[in-house]
């Protein structure tokens, strides 16, 4: 298998300060990539400046730093620290992020989401450039920018997209575009927003994996993750677009009538197995090759915990990314 092959980190459960054996191993397995998030865990770049410096045989990439968490500046020096530790191996990428982490978690106004994902890679294109930037955004205005150490090598920029206004300004303006919860089948539905794109244009998608033959198991931590997320109001209105509006009606009313078991009960197996991969590792991968083959170029395993995992430690955690990793 001659292609990018990602995992998320950190490991849950697995200090930092013990990755440098995880990153190694993950390397060993054929991995090409390691890939944050930033949520409520560790930021986006800690666990990747650990890589930088300890797997330089690993390329970096964030999925996401929020637009709205940190200013334009400090955005920009932070990617231009990182692609200065790993040169031509960090992508980094951006996005809107959701009102609960911006505005309840970090005291920040959510608002104008697409202005503001426009006008932050605006700024980043032009910032780790080296240029001074001087300028009246729509969403900000910044005053005589300039980073004092630009990488030689800036970092691609990635935007996540979702619909189609924002996969064409991804198509239209960034390096690649990363998608999240969608299904190996509706690839296609979003890279048709992005025929634009120039050459070279990377697509990610992070995709969760639940490796365990416990289908039951499987299902019940799916259907959990579905409510999560698919309630959240831009994840819904993607999955309307997707096509998915009658299968998922019955958990938005229950979830909308605060009936949270009641909208657990009501997310069938079939839509669990849609977008939750699970199963043997080989299966598992299989499922994530289906993304690569549908026009993914960086598929990006999100690792999700299992009885087996639990229970076997470490040993089981390194059995299970030799078992997932690439194969040629």
């Amino acid at each position: 298998m001659s292609m990018r092959w990602g995992m998320t980190v950190p490991f849950g459960g697995v200090p930092l300060t013990d990755h440098a054996a995880v990153y190694a191993a993950l390397a060993d397995a054929g991995f090409t990539d390691v890939w944050s998030a930033e949520v409520n865990g560790t930021d986006a770049f800690t666990p990747l400046a650990l890589a930088a410096a300890w797997e330089p045989r690993l390329r970096l990439g964030t999925a996401i730093a929020p637009v709205f968490t940190r200013g334009p500046g400090l955005l920009a020096m932070t990617a231009a620290a990182l692609a200065e530790a790993a040169p031509g191996r960090f992508q980094f990428g951006i996005g809107a992020s959701s009102p609960v982490v911006v505005g309840d978690w970090n005291a920040v106004d959510f608002a104008e989401p697409f202005a503001r994902s426009r006008d932050v890679l605006r700024f980043l294109r032009s910032a780790l450039a080296g240029e001074t930037v001087d300028q009246e955004f729509s969403s900000f205005a910044v005053k005589r920018f300039r980073l004092e150490r630009p990488p030689a090598t800036p970092p691609q920029l990635m935007l996540a997209a979702l619909r189609p206004r924002m996969l064409r300004l991804a198509a239209a303006e960034a390096d690649g575009v990363i998608l999240n919860w969608l299904a190996a089948t509706d690839v296609s539905t979003a890279l048709a927003e992005t025929k634009e794109a120039g050459a070279g244009f990377e697509v990610a998608a992070r995709i969760f994996v639940i490796p365990t033959e416990d289908a039951g198991y499987a299902r019940t931590v799916g259907r959990r993750m579905i409510t999560s997320y698919l309630t959240v109001p831009a994840y819904a209105a993607f999955h309307r677009w997707l096509g998915r509006s009658e299968v998922l009606a019955p958990m938005w009313q229950a979830w909308d009538a605060g009936d949270r078991k009641g909208a657990l009960a009501a997310i069938p197996d079939s839509l669990v197995d849609e977008l939750i991969v699970h199963g043997s590792p080989e299966e598992c991968r299989t499922r994530v090759k289906a993304y690569a083959e549908a026009g993914v170029t960086v598929p990006v395993i999100a690792l999700m915990p299992t009885p087996e995992l639990t229970t076997g430690g470490p040993k089981a955690l390194f059995s299970l990314i030799k078992a997932l990793g690439s194969r040629d």
